[in-house]
């Protein structure tokens, strides 16, 4: 398990939608599900049973599919590069243009795929679901670069902080890395000069890109999208909310959102394994479900109590 991943907030699809990017991409599975109970049925308000999320590797990243409803919709703020090195692939181009073909299935094209000055060949699409992608021919000469990385673009009032932001993270994660930053030069309104055109930097193994635009974009971000970090201990837990959290009326269930507006879930990893070991007694699953349900930040030693109460 990667230190952070990425979770995917579906209305219902998220099964359907792991298995067609593992399909479209060529390499990865799918991995644990976890399914809803009784518990906060009041809130939540999907029948028990049904899947809640989907765990899914597509390429050297791990995401988690969730059926979270329709509360919010999935857009560009959040995209995923998809780097395709002919170094290590000598049928890249091939599969990128598979992997486009394929989203491209009900999906409208941002930018469409041809020669841009930053790569031979690239396009930005958002597939039928959503999901936004950047798929990018990579130079064999650069730096090697990760198979996906998630790109988070600051618009509107946030249009302009993509490298306080980067820095800010930087700052909090113990095993960080500043990478690339290119700003906008002059005389590409309505872009500000120095702002950030493209960074990227690395958090505890995983690569973001960051970006700036001052176009006149119709989203913002929102919670479709939410880096999960996962903690060793109750005391990583508290360290990152402590760092993190921002917005106190969207702390919820191990969720909160950052002073920039992006999502993270603080989640024990220990958590999800308790999870997962009592997915066949519906009692204590349910148990666990309904104490997680109640918390803001997650409290280890409170879901093993309800894991254990006879």
């Amino acid at each position: 398990m990667n230190k952070i991943s990425t979770t995917i907030w579906f209305d219902g699809q998220a099964e359907e939608a792991a298995e067609f990017y593992v399909a479209a991409f060529g390499e990865g599975s799918l991995g644990n599900k976890l399914y809803y109970t009784e518990a906060g049925q009041e809130v939540h308000g999907r029948k028990p049973g049904s899947l809640l999320t989907v765990d899914f590797r597509v390429l050297d990243h791990d995401f988690v599919g969730l059926n979270g409803g329709p509360a919010f919709t999935l857009n560009p703020a959040v995209s995923f590069i998809v780097n395709y090195d002919p170094s290590r692939d000598e049928n890249a181009k091939e599969n990128l243009d598979k992997a486009w073909n394929m989203l491209a299935d009900g999906g409208t094209a941002l930018m469409p795929l041809q020669e841009y000055p930053f790569s031979k060949h690239y396009g930005w699409i958002q597939d039928k679901f959503g999901v936004s992608w950047q798929l990018m021919l990579t130079n064999p000469e650069g730096e090697p670069r990760p198979s996906i990385t998630p790109s988070i673009m600051f618009v509107g009032d946030n249009c302009g902080k993509a490298e306080e932001a980067q820095d800010f993270y930087l700052s909090i994660f113990k095993n960080a890395k500043k990478g690339t930053v290119m700003r906008y030069p002059a005389g590409m309104e309505p872009e500000k000069e120095g702002t950030v055109m493209f960074s990227d930097f690395m958090l505890e193994g995983q690569w973001f890109a960051a970006m700036d635009s001052a176009q006149d974009h119709k989203f913002q971000l929102n919670e479709s999208f939410s880096f999960v970090v996962n903690c060793a201990d109750q005391a990583e837990v508290d360290y990152y909310w402590e760092k993190l959290s921002a917005v106190p009326e969207s702390e919820q269930c191990g969720w909160l959102k950052d002073k920039y507006g992006v999502s993270w879930q603080i989640v024990p990893t220990e958590f999800l394994r308790i999870l997962t070991d009592s997915a066949s007694d519906h009692d204590k699953y349910n148990r666990v479900m309904e104490a997680m349900m109640a918390m803001k930040k997650l409290d280890l030693a409170q879901l093993k109590a309800a894991a254990d109460k006879s």
